[in-house]
């Protein structure tokens, strides 16, 4: 389930202004000699309110985007939410805490306050998760190969610590199924992907289960960054493989009927993966659009050397007819950006 789902296109409005409903030719002025001049007022008139609803934001923000939508060097792995009309972003980012980036549009995004500070250095690849059940937020975070939560009340405000609860493991998520049941995925040390029932955001049942291991030359024995999509009733486990640091990371994705597997890999991973400029893409998150898009919110490498030279990209995906998933990774040429709808304004 997309607990960053967007609305339904029923809450967006059409704006259409007419400019034949302002009438610039009452009766005492309607003489032959006039006709071509009013024309030209309803023309500006036209125009001049089609500019006030692009001043606006009525219409989509942006046409075109370029990678990386976040330029700053160091933010890697995050995870995108849809929350009330805007996007939170939350990265690795200076390895001691975390901070939230908002946008409007998933293009441009703006640095905000750091909202955790777990204590302690390896701080990575956070996921929060907002709770429709009791309208809170849960961030779960990854220190010194540990995961443990902490939550609030709000996306952008400070988050209260509430502990460890895993030993050994990192790259944490959270994925609530359509019969409102929660799964926590996450990966284990020798970069295996394991996923345990939850009762509810704070606490685990049972035990884990091993889902996904490296097995394939292009994984290079890493598999990590777990990712949930649901499509017709198919589970859809993104994760990415080979070094993060390096130019040869990936994405991939392994299916299964049920959240706790059995997978099968995808036989032609990776999906996405570097070449023609493109370096190391991977870890990341999967959000909608307004018009029901995918949209892959995800890292790639500056430069080929191995290295944490790594900033935020977004780049779409999508289902073929036969319910494979695709992906690419694009920088530096624009692209059609995503398609977002802004509601009307309220006074």
């Amino acid at each position: 389930m997309f607990v960053n789902d967007l609305p339904g296109s029923s809450r967006f409005n059409t704006y259409r202004f007419n400019a034949e409903m302002i009438d610039v030719n009452p009766p005492w002025r309607r003489k032959t000699g006039m006709k071509k001049s009013l024309q030209k007022v309803k023309f500006l008139i036209a125009g001049s309110m089609l500019i006030l609803i692009l001043s606006a934001g009525l219409l989509q923000a942006a046409q075109t985007y370029s990678n990386p939508v976040i330029s700053e060097i160091g933010p890697a792995d995050p995870t995108a939410i849809f929350y009330e009309g805007k996007y939170y972003l939350y990265p690795t980012g200076d390895n001691r805490s975390y901070h939230v980036y908002t946008s409007d549009d998933l293009v441009n995004w703006i640095k905000g306050q750091r909202v955790f500070i777990p204590g302690g250095r390896n701080v990575w690849a956070p996921d929060v998760f907002y709770n429709r059940s009791d309208g809170r937020f849960y961030l779960y975070y990854t220190a010194n190969w540990r995961i443990g939560f902490a939550v609030a009340d709000k996306p952008d405000q400070n988050f209260e610590d509430k502990g460890i609860f895993i030993d050994g493991a990192i790259d944490p998520h959270m994925f609530q199924d359509s019969d409102s049941r929660y799964y926590l995925y996450f990966v284990k040390r020798g970069f295996e992907i394991h996923v345990q029932k939850m009762t509810d955001p704070l606490h685990l049942t049972g035990t884990s289960k091993l889902i996904i291991k490296p097995t394939i030359p292009w994984e290079a024995k890493v598999t990590e960054g777990p990712w949930m999509i649901k499509h017709k009733n198919i589970y859809y486990l993104l994760y990415s493989g080979y070094g993060a640091n390096t130019k040869n990371y990936a994405v991939g994705y392994a299916t299964a009927n049920n959240p706790m597997g059995p997978f099968t890999k995808y036989p032609g991973n990776p999906i996405i993966k570097g070449g023609n400029g493109i370096y190391g893409p991977g870890h990341g998150s999967v959000t909608k659009d307004s018009a029901g898009n995918l949209w892959h919110v995800y890292h790639q490498k500056k430069g080929p050397d191995v290295g944490w030279d790594r900033f935020i990209c977004i780049d779409p995906m999508w289902f073929d007819p036969n319910g494979v998933l695709h992906g690419k990774a694009t920088r530096a040429n624009p692209q059609p950006a995503p398609i977002i709808k802004a509601p009307p304004k309220t006074h």
